[in-house]
């Protein structure tokens, strides 16, 4: 007997029925009547009738257009929008955007983007509003605006002790014309932003079990489906027992989906659908498929062989990424020369709600609820999938339950689109786990080998870098196209702690290798800084040991004074040029995990302590992590210290939350994370062989240093990531002796267990 547990019901011990939801956004409509508006919006990038709305109760209504999965971006966006509003917070009410990119420009939340591209922006919005409320309050009372404050929820006139609530004066503040400059609030004066504490407006939902995920849409009519998909990318379906699927019970309809040819975007990669009348009917109908594959092009990868093709790629030389000086020279010239080989395997996001989405197709267009990163890339792939109008598909965002990139490739959505179309009726796709581990857009495997030419005092002269993996390029454009744009100036993957090489160097040379991708190659937490910044840190402690200097002081070294250093290339959204690498900022979170965990002092037998820094997302992050090797062999962490100078620090227990993540999944990737290929099939499955940090293995102690600066918001959510596996491996080294050049810990030689 089948019974829908709801997941509240289900924590609260209850059978309980599904719940039947509206999932909206503030339409233009909405918002001028609550206003007082007629007529069309006026269009300026602060305009605050796109973003928020006044009701006459003084409710403030306000609309985030980027997801939330945990980060925090919506609450600290609410909050900017609120501070210069000069509105209490106590009266706010958030609403989820729907997919809108005319309306509200990128709405993509990957890359750390929503702090840094849009807090002075939504800062900007709070201070038109706020100016409009004391222009239609001067108005009223006949006064210069300049005569008047707004101070929580209020307009109001010292000498006078005439005050307006702000619903008040919402329908005049409406015919105000939207200032074409605003001033913003003194960095001092903000009451909200940057403070400790600050309200998480998710919070209380998500404990009580009131936020909506993915899965608490439940729509009338609504068939659940489970997708039997080719085990290969690229693999076609060549048959499989419709008819024992559908002698399950619950079982409504059995469907084909297309394949995707390479190169697949996110393109849903096709298979057959089982769609029941509930999520464990569509899987055991699933299951009875017994679905007979031809397999493709790609039945042949296996990951053991890839990894000694990429060792070659960089064994020999590549394509020129940047060089100054003369490496060919410093490399003849030098007393000594030092090398060493790096390899990164894929990772997967596994979020921790696997995907799920719902669609409803009707003569009207497609209607959409999901946990998606980036609604409009999914507004355009489910229209070109179902031949539609990009207007014609509507997405209302849920709260997403983990993301990491994943959520924002939409072949999960375009699914439900399909399904639903195919049969008349609103379909849900669930993915179970394994669904996820087998079927993802993992990030890149990576092999780097890096040369080091010294003088005879051992002092570095001259750097080669070589790195090859399989680019996200690769999605969206075929291996001879790839090799057309080989010589392309501008490489996002490659701006990521690869040509944005920081420490002066007499002598380097980058170079970058093409290499085939045999799976879905998608961003994952942190993208190619993962690989480069274990390279690099790895290989400078290794140079460190070799040439008897202190770790910390070969760092300082090669820093140098404090400069500037351009950043070739790709650089963060932003043109060449706009975002230099400060290497003070650099040195600056250095010192202070440096000296937070002591570092220089004696540590016991058994423990080390390893160092990392690294820049990416425009903040810049240092860790010394600390290891100690018990008496039964076991490696354990004690502490961990992590600095973060991310220019204006927003949400400070937001930024101190991240970081305590990115330690936590930072270390899962070093000692556990791997999928792994054989006859072009993921080897991994769930939990059980891709394993996450557990709480007896996770650190005992985190601390964290945040370093405020003047530099310009830098994104947190990933910029934490990239220099913990460096630390944790040159900790081990501190500890044992033992270097550790390949990931994941777990499949590698160690004189420790990992417990």
């Amino acid at each position: 007997m089948i019974r829908k547990v709801s997941r509240r019901g289900f924590l609260k011990g209850l059978a309980a029925g599904g719940l039947l939801l509206a999932v909206g956004s503030v339409s233009r409509s909405a918002q001028a009547e609550t206003w007082g508006a007629t007529g069309p919006l006026p269009r300026v990038p602060h305009d605050p009738l796109v973003w928020l709305a006044i009701a006459p109760d003084g409710t403030v209504t306000i609309v985030v257009h980027r997801s939330e999965m945990g980060q925090g971006s919506r609450s600290t966006l609410v909050a900017a929008v609120a501070d210069e509003l000069e509105a209490d917070l106590a009266r706010v009410r958030v609403v989820q955007a729907e997919g809108d990119e005319a309306r509200y420009g990128s709405q993509n939340t990957d890359g750390s983007r929503s702090i840094r591209m849009d807090l002075t922006r939504l800062r900007e919005v709070g201070a038109a509003a706020r100016q409009m409320l004391i222009a239609a309050a001067a108005r009223r009372w006949e006064l210069p605006p300049d005569e008047l404050l707004a101070i929580q929820h209020e307009v109001r006139h010292p000498p006078s002790g005439r005050h307006f609530d702000y619903g008040e004066l919402a329908p005049e503040a409406f015919r105000e014309p939207v200032p074409r400059a605003v001033k913003l609030k003194p960095m001092a004066d903000l009451r909200v932003l940057g403070r400790e504490g600050m309200p998480a407006f998710d919070l209380s939902d998500m404990l009580t079990g009131r936020a909506v995920y993915g899965a608490d849409v439940v729509l009338p009519e609504l068939v659940y489906a489970a997708i039997a998909r080719p085990p290969v990318v690229g693999g076609r379906l060549s048959g499989c027992d419709t008819a024992a699927a559908r002698r399950v019970p619950g079982v409504i309809a059995v469907e084909t989906l297309p394949g995707a040819s390479i190169p697949t975007g996110f393109k849903p990669l096709g298979g057959v659908a089982v769609l029941a009348s509930n999520t464990w009917a569509a899987i055991q109908g699933r299951d009875a498929l017994a679905p007979r594959w031809d397999d493709g092009p790609h039945q042949d990868y296996d990951s053991t062989a890839y990894q000694q093709e990429l060792a070659t790629l960089v064994a020999q030389p590549g394509r020129l990424v940047r060089e100054q000086g003369n490496w060919e020279t410093a490399r003849r010239e030098a007393a000594r020369v030092l090398s060493a080989t790096y390899h990164v395997p894929h990772l997967a996001q596994a979020p921790m709600e696997p995907l799920v989405a719902t669609a409803h197709v009707t003569r009207d267009g497609c209607e959409i609820w999901a946990p998606t990163q980036h609604p409009q890339e999914a507004r355009q792939t489910v229209a070109s999938l179902l031949g539609l109008s990009v207007e014609r598909v509507r997405v209302h965002v849920t709260l997403l339950g983990g993301g990491f990139g994943r959520k924002s490739k939409p072949d999960f959505i375009a699914e439900a689109a399909w399904l639903s179309r195919a049969i008349g009726r609103p379909v849900r796709v669930q993915w179970t786990r394994e669904d996820d581990l087998r079927h993802g857009y993992y990030h890149a495997v990576s092999t780097q080998r890096i040369e080091a030419a010294l003088d005879a005092q051992g002092r570095l002269q001259g750097l080669l870098h070589r790195t090859a993996f399989p680019s996200i390029a690769s999605l969206f454009a075929p291996m001879f196209a790839l090799r057309l744009l080989y010589d392309r100036p501008v490489d996002p993957e490659l701006g990521m702690g690869f040509s944005d090489f920081p420490y002066a160097v007499p002598h380097l040379r980058l170079e970058a290798a093409l290499a085939e991708p045999h799976v879905r190659i998608g961003w994952y937490r942190a993208v190619a800084n993962l690989q480069h910044a274990f390279a690099v840190n790895s290989f400078l402690a290794e140079l460190a040991a070799a040439t008897r200097q202190d770790h910390r002081d070969l760092l300082l070294t090669l820093l140098g004074p404090d400069h500037r250093v351009e950043a070739p290339g790709w650089n963060y959204d932003g043109p060449a040029g706009q975002h230099p690498i400060d290497t003070a900022r650099l040195r600056g979170v250095l010192d202070v995990v440096a000296r937070e965990a002591g570092w220089g002092r004696d540590l016991p037998a058994g423990h080390g302590l390893g160092l990392a820094v690294h820049r990416s997302f425009l903040s810049y992050v240092a860790i010394a992590l600390r290891v100690a090797i018990s008496p039964k062999g076991q490696l354990h962490i004690p502490r961990v210290d992590v600095a973060i100078d991310c220019g204006f620090v927003a949400n400070p227990d937001r930024v101190r939350a991240q970081l305590e993540g990115a330690v936590i999944m930072g270390l899962s990737n070093a000692m556990y994370g791997a999928i792994t290929f054989a006859k072009g099939r993921a080897s991994q499955a769930n939990f059980h062989d891709y394993p996450v940090m557990r709480a007896d293995a996770a650190p005992r102690e985190i601390r964290t240093w945040l370093l405020p600066s003047e530099g310009p918001p830098g994104g947190v959510g990933e910029a934490g990531v990239p220099p913990v596996a460096p630390a944790l491996c040159n900790a081990i080294f501190a500890a044992t002796g033992h270097r550790v050049r390949e990931l994941p810990l777990a499949q590698a030689s160690l004189p420790f267990s990992l417990g």
